[in-house]
């Protein structure tokens, strides 16, 4: 009998504003993750993996795949650019109807899935997003984290898609890396207590990582 599986889905902002330091530290930070990840043993069985990155427009940029051969490349910016985090989460809609497995007499389904969102900026596309919201609410996510990535990042418009709303003050390494860190031990306490709650409680966030109330 094959395992449930724990589908996580990561949507990255690679707008223009993104380039430099701030991609370059993502993409280190998702290196990271991926190892943290792969020595827990419960994630190792259960997670797989989906990024979605957006700017002047989505992409599936990693389709979902088990932890194990996820393989990654270092992902890019353009020069400039809009942040389109409505078709973002359009397109998350789409591969989430697209992917997932429902229970049937003979088999049961995923667990419900795990949702991080992170940008630096605000949505260019608000109307399109203020939509998307609305079908993104009705699909089973255990949980939506939305990460707000330094000053120009709007908490407030965040919050119509979630209450779980982290903010990193700065777009350097370090801020980065804690929250990448943090992602990956909030995946690892969603593989171990998948199915046991309505929905997954995650640890305290670090101190990069402020809990915007």
């Amino acid at each position: 009998m094959s395992v449930r599986r724990l589908p996580v889905y990561i949507l990255l902002d690679t707008s223009g504003s993104m380039r430099g330091e701030p991609i370059h530290s993502v993409n280190v930070g998702l290196q990271a993750m991926l190892a943290a990840l792969r020595q827990d043993p419960y994630a190792l069985e259960t997670v797989h993996l989906s990024i979605i990155t957006f700017d002047i427009e989505a992409r599936e940029y990693l389709p979902l795949t088990p932890l194990d051969e996820v393989r990654l490349g270092e992902i890019q910016t353009p020069q400039s650019g809009a942040t389109f985090l409505g078709a973002a989460l359009e397109l998350l809609v789409k591969l989430v109807d697209r992917d997932l497995r429902k229970s049937t007499d003979e088999a049961k389904g995923d667990w419900r899935p795990l949702l991080f969102v992170m940008t630096d900026g605000s949505p260019s596309d608000l109307l399109a997003y203020r939509e998307a919201i609305a079908k993104v609410k009705r699909r089973p996510f255990g949980s939506i984290v939305a990460c707000a990535a330094g000053p120009k990042a709007k908490t407030e418009l965040l919050r119509e898609l979630t209450d779980r709303v982290v903010l990193l003050e700065t777009l350097d390494a370090a801020a980065f890396s804690g929250f990448f860190k943090w992602v990956s031990a909030s995946v690892a306490v969603g593989s171990s207590s998948a199915g046991l709650e309505q929905s997954v409680t995650l640890p305290p966030p670090p101190a990069e990582v402020q809990l915007v109330l």
